[in-house]
């Protein structure tokens, strides 16, 4: 028999019905893990100061369970500076962000949409989706839109600015 066609030797120990199965269980195991992990969406939390987290739980609490006809799916584990509302791929809002660093340079003097008196600067990402920083406020909020999800990208920063308002000073 060729040398390629043998069975290595700690699989011939086995019966066969076993050994006719290794490979495809081997191969099932390894094809979930790799689904799993890169359908596996990562989402940094935030890590707001101590006054900012206080105002992050109080509009945790008054999120809508559903934004534009998504369903609210956070992600796991929770943590009250993040919430996700399911699509493919999904809006991620997150409380207590960092100012971001382009405000300091000219990016300051972009135009900056205001909605129910909460000022949104936006950030064209390159998936053709947009990232909404609420500005003038106590803690920063931003919100991912993935590009196409709406016919305005405005739409989810516009159904969540009453939250931000009332809840975030």
């Amino acid at each position: 028999m060729p040398k390629e066609l043998r069975v290595p030797g700690f699989l011939a120990a086995l019966p066969a019905p076993i050994r006719w199965l290794a490979l495809p269980v081997a191969l099932t195991c390894t094809v979930v893990v790799l689904l799993g992990s890169w359908s596996a969406e990562r989402i940094e939390v935030p890590e707001p100061t101590p006054k900012a987290a206080g105002y992050c739980r109080d509009l945790a609490t008054a999120l809508p369970q559903e934004l534009l006809g998504h369903a609210r799916k956070d992600p796991s584990p929770a943590s009250p500076y993040v919430a996700a509302w399911a699509g493919s791929p999904r809006i991620v809002l997150r409380c207590g962000v960092d100012r971001p660093e382009q405000l300091n340079g000219e990016a300051a003097k972009d135009y900056s949409p205001t909605i129910d008196d909460v000022t949104w600067w936006p950030q064209k990402l390159d998936d053709g989706g947009y990232r909404f920083t609420s500005t003038m406020r106590k803690a920063y909020v931003e919100v991912t839109v993935p590009g196409g999800a709406f016919a305005n990208p405005f739409d989810p920063v516009a159904a969540l600015s009453a939250a931000v308002k009332a809840n975030i000073p």
